[in-house]
């Protein structure tokens, strides 16, 4: 349970970094950063949300009935996908946050997933590095 907590702080401290990079980038080089930077901020904190509530979905839904745990985690994810379509809805609506602002936010934790997984495991560069001829059995 401690490590599971720790994943979700090292996760949500990445996405403030890189939020915070994208947010002087935007900053930076756009006309209007406002609505940017209110979209996404916007974004990144309902994302940030959304994996809270993943991880205490499966959290909870390890210690269920397979039957039970399978309708709960079902209307956790619909749950969660109303959410964020509600996020969209209210970034395009809104004149003062910006829609392109929200959708990186809302990418952002996926891509940091994304990245500390594939960054963290050596060994899978090192098989993808690895050639046919070098192994044991030769195949």
């Amino acid at each position: 349970m401690n490590s599971v907590r720790q994943t979700q702080i090292t996760v949500v401290k990445a996405l403030a970094a890189v939020v915070a990079f994208i947010g002087i980038m935007g900053f930076v080089f756009l006309k209007e950063p406002v609505p940017f930077l209110m979209g996404l901020i916007f974004g990144s904190a309902i994302s940030a949300l959304n994996f809270f509530q993943l991880a205490n979905t499966l959290n909870r839904a390890v210690k269920m009935h397979p039957g039970k745990a399978q309708t709960f985690a079902v209307t956790q994810y619909f749950i969660r996908y109303i959410i964020t379509a509600i996020v969209i809805y209210v970034s395009i609506t809104a004149p003062y946050i910006n829609i392109i602002g929200t959708v990186i936010g809302l990418l952002t934790i996926k891509l940091i997933i994304f990245a500390t997984n594939l960054f963290n495991d050596k060994t899978y560069y090192k098989n993808i590095f690895k050639r046919k001829e070098d192994e044991p059995n030769g195949r």
